[in-house]
Order: structure tokens, then C-alpha cells, then sequence
């Protein structure tokens, strides 16, 4: 940096001929920079060359200096703990360094990053300035990390993020208003001011996608009204792919209000748009496409004499493909079972149990369907209680969690999607009686639909079904899956089981019939070390942040 009252170098001497007064010397020539007052003009030379020389290296045109940005906005949350600012630039650097991934005893610190965010941010921390390019560096590789990413960086992460094209995926959720700060905070519980909304519709007008989009959400959020009418103004000069995008954002307090919106919507030349809108329409309880596909489902469901019998459509005509259902099924996929789970899934599921004589969902779903119509009629049931987050209808077609799963790839309930309607405790209770009676073996999707930190009776039925397997046979990648699940979410309290399990087996324990392969005993306790490892670690995180 130059002193304070001196100037730079001029920027537009040619390399060439500070090479040349170089060569024949300024004393004969003259430099061709002017030195600064009582600066010798040999010296003024040898500045300019080794500024240019650093530009060359760095291949950069010299060009004139830009407007400085506005200073960032403050960050009142209280700083980290030092123990917890150091694990957190220990964490972002392991992240940073990649290296060797393959499992071993040591824990995976890259993993336990999301976790730690989550913690950080239930304390109300805010991050180090140093090490908020690493952290929007590092949500910017994964995505299930920006959420709490974004929401630790705080103002000045985003800030930071209006500075370089890298990080534009922050301004998605958080758009730049008319200052370096967004109009719209997270933490703000109340509507933009006047300013910030004048901020966010010029966002509107002139941003890039990915602004337009956070812009809409966040007025969307605050006035459902203003942010559909921001939509309406624009939406017939908007590409096909970004309408979609910017129809999405209607989710956020959909109301009979927007109707009339999603149903012109219906028309529109852009298949995923017509299908995007369809689905808004069949959550919104008492909109005429869901009259519409009411009527159609009442003509291809009905009982006759205590069963259920189906009479799927024979054709698609123009109104079934306006309301969003697809003419041409996927590959493997019959054309009129296409076109009857379009019907089932998107009609209410209150209407089933008049329809079929019965008082609820559950003897809805026990009722006997013929000529093989079963599978497909529940499979729609199961995507419609999953998408009108009926809890009734999930825990019905779920069943008993000792039922037998059905075979990978079978049309029917999936079990993971229709325990994510369910609360919490009932999501685990469910999953933990699932392991407990099938293994793990099909036990992966269902145990990752769980809230973390898993609940004591779910980690205790994994843990379980880990040392049946160790005992039983095969080898622990086998299970790698849930390993992987269980560092994350176990309760740190399991370590010291975990670590009786990785001991070796004494040698005066006899050997059981059917005890793993004499090979796997090593591999199992190794597993095992580095969950217990693991959880410890995990502890020690929780005890930092707390400090």
C-alpha cells in the first residue's frame, strides 16, 4: 500500500517502456513514471516495474480501482467461545483439505460440521469475520449444509456473499436490499418497512434469478397478497423454467386467494408449470380441481358388496391433462394405472370414507381390493396422504411396524414418506419397533426420516440390531449406511456401550454357531471405536459450545 498523501504508479505506462528507460538509465532519459516529492526517479522506476511485474504475474489488466463497497453491516450475537472458534475453523479446514475418505478408527470431522452449525445456532452464536469465507465456501459444495450455514453467517455472511458470484446461492433465501444488508432479516418476525420492500420489488425488476426468486419469498412471506401480484405482473414475459420456479414460491400461505391465479396457470405452454400448478390446487382444500378430480375418482373407485372395485380410465382426455395429469406414463408403467393414481392421488382423502361406507382410514385401507388393483390403489393413497399431510391416513397405510416390508422396488406404501407426516415421538417409536423386529437390513430410509438427536428408544434399537449383526454374521460395511447415520445422531450418553462392544472377545469365550466370520471380528471392533470415538467427540463439541 502506498503512504498516506503519496500516489501510485501510473496505470497506463507500457511495460515496453519501462524496460527501455531501464536499459539506457534514467539519468539520460528520464523516468517515465513521476516520482514522488524527493523520491529519486531511478527508484520511481523500480516501483512501477515491480508493479507491473505482480499484475503480469497474476495475468490482470491494470485497470482503475473500483468504488470501494459499503462497510458491512453489524453483527450483534455474542462471539464463540475460543474452544468452539477453534473445532470450527478445525472442521472448515478438514472440509477444505479433503484428503484420504476412507473409514477408519478416527472420526469423519467433515461430517459432524452440519451438527455442530445446528448447535452453534441454537446458541445464538456468530461466526468469526475470518472464517465466514470458509464457511460459505463450504455450504456452497453441500447443500443440506446452507440452511443453518446462511443462518449462522448472518448479516455479514451475506454481505460477504453480494462481494463474490460464488456465493450467489446465499442471496436466494436472503436477497441484497437497497444497502449491504438484506430488508428482510431471518430473526425479524415483522413485515419489511416501507424501504425494504421498495428494495425488494426493485430486486424484482432488476435482479438476477436467483435475487428475483429470494425477493418474491420474502415478500410472499410477509404479504401473500403483494407477492402473487409481483408474480402476475411479470409472468408473461418470464422463461418456462423460471415461472416454475417463481410458482413454487405460492406455497408460502396458500389460500383460496390464489385460485384464480393457479388455475389460469393450468394453461400455461409449460408442462412443469401446468403440473406445479395442479399440485397447489389439489392441497387447496375446496378449489374446483379438486372438485374435478373428485367427481372423476368417484366414477373409477366404489364397493360392491364389502369390496372395492376399480375401473381405471381408458383414456386421458384434454380436461384430465389440464388438471396435471400426464398422458404418457413412465417406462414400465401401465398407461390406465398412470392415469388412475393421477386421479386418487391428487382427489381428498376425506372423500374415501363415504365413498366406501366405512368410518375412517384405517377401514378404508383394511378393505379387500379386486383384480389386483390393491397395490396401486394405496401407492396413490400413500402420495396423497404424504401430500395433504394427513396423519390419519399415513398411520393407516403404515400399519404395524412388525408387518414385513415390501420388496424393493414394489408398488405399495413406502414406509420413510409416510412417516415424515407423523410427529416426531410416533416417527421414532414407529422405526424403533421396526428395527427391532426386521434388523437393519430395510431399516435405512425409515431411520433417516428421524429428528435429531435420535430419541433413547430408537438409538437403543439400533444399537441393538448393530450387535446382532456383529453376532450373527456378516461384516459391518454391510450396514454402512447406519453408521454413518448413528455418528451423526446417537446420543453421545451410548459411548461407553459402544466401547464395550469394540473390546475383542475374550479368549475363553467360546464360540457361538452362528458368530461372524473369524475375519469380521476386527473389522466390527474397528466399527464400533470410531462410533464411540465419535460420540465422544461429539460431547466434547456440545461441552465447548456451551462454554
Amino acid at each position: 500500500m502506498n503512504a498516506p498523501g503519496h500516489t501510485a504508479p501510473p496505470l497506463d505506462v507500457p511495460w515496453d517502456d519501462l524496460v527501455t528507460a531501464a536499459l539506457i538509465g534514467t539519468g539520460r532519459r528520464g523516468a517515465p513514471t513521476a516520482p514522488r516529492p524527493g523520491q529519486d526517479p531511478a527508484l520511481a522506476l523500480l516501483d512501477a516495474a515491480a508493479l507491473h511485474t505482480v499484475r503480469r504475474r497474476a495475468a490482470a489488466l491494470p485497470v482503475a480501482a473500483g468504488r470501494r463497497p459499503e462497510p458491512a453491516p453489524p453483527d450483534p450475537r455474542p462471539p464463540l467461545p475460543e474452544a468452539a472458534r477453534r473445532r470450527l475453523a478445525l472442521l472448515l479446514g478438514e472440509r477444505a483439505g479433503g484428503g484420504d475418505r476412507r473409514r477408519t478408527a478416527a472420526p469423519d470431522l467433515v461430517e459432524l460440521l452440519p451438527q455442530w452449525l445446528t448447535a452453534a445456532n441454537a446458541h445464538g452464536y456468530r461466526p468469526p469475520d475470518a472464517l465466514l469465507p470458509g464457511l460459505l465456501d463450504a455450504a456452497r459444495a453441500r447443500t443440506d449444509l446452507r440452511p443453518e450455514a446462511l443462518a449462522f453467517a448472518g448479516p455479514r455472511g451475506r454481505w460477504l456473499a453480494g462481494l463474490n458470484p460464488q456465493w450467489a446461492y446465499a442471496l436466494r433465501s436472503h436477497p441484497p436490499g437497497p444497502g449491504a444488508a438484506s430488508p428482510v432479516s431471518p430473526a425479524s418476525s415483522g413485515p419489511p418497512d416501507a424501504t425494504g420492500l421498495d428494495g425488494l420489488r426493485r430486486v424484482w425488476r432488476e435482479g438476477l434469478f436467483a435475487e428475483r426468486l429470494a425477493a418474491l419469498t420474502a415478500v410472499r412471506r410477509h404479504d401473500a397478497a403483494a407477492g402473487r401480484e409481483l408474480l402476475a405482473g411479470t409472468w408473461a414475459t418470464e422463461r418456462a423454467e423460471d415461472r416454475q420456479a417463481f410458482l413454487g414460491a405460492l406455497r408460502d400461505g396458500l389460500s383460496p386467494d390464489d385460485e384464480p391465479f393457479l388455475e389460469a396457470a393450468l394453461s400455461d405452454r409449460g408442462r412443469s408449470v401446468r403440473a406445479l400448478a395442479a399440485e397447489l390446487l389439489a392441497v387447496l382444500p375446496g378449489s374446483a380441481l379438486t372438485a374435478r378430480m373428485t367427481a372423476r375418482a368417484r366414477t373409477c373407485v366404489a364397493l360392491d358388496q364389502g369390496v372395492v372395485v376399480v375401473e381405471a380410465p381408458h383414456e386421458c382426455d384434454d380436461g384430465m391433462r389440464r388438471d396435471g395429469i400426464s398422458a404418457k406414463p413412465p417406462s414400465g408403467r401401465g398407461a390406465r394405472s398412470w392415469w388412475l393414481s393421477g386421479i386418487v392421488e391428487a382427489t381428498p382423502l376425506s372423500v374415501w370414507p363415504d365413498r366406501l361406507g366405512v368410518p375412517g382410514a384405517a377401514e378404508a385401507v383394511a378393505l379387500p381390493v379386486a383384480d389386483g388393483w390393491r397395490p396401486d390403489l394405496h401407492a396413490a393413497w400413500c402420495r396423497a396422504a404424504v401430500r395433504q399431510r394427513d396423519a390419519a391416513w399415513a398411520r393407516a397405510l403404515l400399519g404395524p411396524p412388525t408387518t414385513p416390508p415390501a420388496p424393493e422396488g414394489s408398488p405399495g406404501r413406502d414406509p420413510a414418506r409416510l412417516l415424515t407426516v407423523l410427529p416426531a415421538a410416533e416417527r421414532a417409536d414407529w422405526v424403533a419397533r421396526f428395527v427391532a423386529a426386521h434388523g437393519l437390513s430395510d431399516a435405512f430410509r425409515p431411520i433417516g426420516v428421524c429428528a435429531v438427536p435420535w430419541a433413547e428408544p430408537l438409538g437403543r434399537a439400533v444399537v441393538d440390531a448393530l450387535e446382532i449383526a456383529r453376532d450373527t454374521g456378516g461384516y459391518p460395511w454391510s450396514f454402512s449406511g447406519v453408521m454413518g447415520l448413528a455418528e451423526r445422531c446417537l446420543d453421545p450418553d451410548q459411548a461407553d456401550r459402544l466401547a464395550v462392544l469394540a473390546a475383542p472377545a475374550g479368549a475363553d469365550d467360546a464360540p457361538r454357531e452362528d458368530a461372524a466370520p473369524p475375519g469380521a471380528a476386527g473389522y466390527w471392533a474397528e466399527a464400533f471405536q470410531r462410533l464411540a470415538g465419535t460420540l465422544r467427540l461429539r460431547a466434547v463439541m456440545r461441552a465447548e459450545l456451551a462454554g
